[in-house]
């Protein structure tokens, strides 16, 4: 493996272990309706922005709605290192299986967000497909939820022969089980398009795009002051969390600030001074102060 490919898989592993931190935080702190308030936000913003826009690159334009639905947030979620399994039933019906690990609730922290959080999110993008694609008739049927301790989140895309109202847009149906999976029949997306680079970036751009847009729409969720106190203090617990392992995965030593401020630099090495601003938090309100002294003294702090 290349030192540039691991540099990027060390990101997108703080970056997924920070969004959690910052999940459990607003969840403790804030409760169950502002983190499902907060997920709500998060997730349409990121609708907003990803979801029509992949379509082309994801080979998933001419397809059946519901079927497109489906294969892209397979295909869309594995590039981001979460495996989804994908049973299609009809062109007008095809399910989505979520399997365990959660990445979005990585580890124990499964225990420690709550069923609201997962309501904000399915309202947030699952609902809103057929609005997105001019289908009034296409909706999202959730079977299955981590936090209610049944087989992880599941459901299926439908297309209806009627239009659906806003409050059917996202349907609960426990009762309902997916059909079998058929490996076979997995989509990927295309050779010729996504090497090893590249996915791997994609998955690092999948983890800090979450962060980038969540820290974003807590802002309107908490207001500006506590919503950076939050951020500011999940960030510095997750790091101090993860710092042992992130440098042992790069092949550096346990060491002092010296050594802090160059796995840093090391991690973050050929992002850009852009995306780099926007992880450290400085969009909207100014760029951090970036040189050596200050990252030196910001590690010993950390330590």
């Amino acid at each position: 493996m290349s030192e540039t490919i691991r540099a990027i898989e060390a990101q997108a592993e703080f970056h997924h272990q920070y969004l959690l931190g910052l999940e459990l935080m607003v969840a403790v702190n804030e409760g169950p309706d502002v983190i499902g308030d907060w997920m709500f936000r998060l997730f349409r913003r990121q609708h907003e922005e990803k979801f029509l826009s992949s379509f082309e690159k994801l080979g998933l334009s001419g397809l059946p709605d519901a079927v497109a639905c489906a294969r892209y947030h397979v295909l869309s979620n594995s590039m981001g290192g979460v495996p989804v399994e994908y049973m299609e039933e009809s062109d007008t019906k095809a399910w989505v299986r979520f399997r365990y690990p959660r990445w979005m609730y990585d580890g124990p922290a499964l225990c420690g967000v709550p069923v609201e959080a997962s309501r904000g999110f399915l309202r947030g993008w699952y609902a809103q497909n057929g609005v997105s694609l001019n289908n009034p008739r296409l909706g999202f049927v959730c079977v299955s939820e981590d936090m209610t301790g049944q087989f992880g989140l599941c459901g299926y895309f439908m297309e209806y022969d009627r239009d659906l109202d806003e409050s059917e847009r996202l349907r609960f149906a426990p009762d309902e089980t997916p059909p079998p999976f058929d490996p076979d029949a997995q989509p990927a997306p295309p050779d010729d398009q996504w090497n090893a680079e590249r996915l791997a970036r994609a998955n690092r751009n999948y983890a800090v795009e979450y962060i980038r847009n969540g820290v974003r729409e807590l802002v309107g969720v908490t207001g500006r002051d506590r919503a950076l106190e939050l951020a500011k203090k999940a960030a510095r617990l997750t790091g101090l969390q993860n710092w042992r392992h992130m440098a042992g995965a790069l092949g550096f030593p346990d060491g002092g600030p010296e050594e802090s401020a160059r796995l840093l630099a090391s991690m973050f090495e050929g992002m850009g001074d852009e995306a780099a601003v926007e992880i450290a938090g400085g969009q909207r309100y100014g760029a951090p102060d970036r040189s050596p002294d200050r990252a030196r003294a910001d590690a010993g702090r950390a330590r």
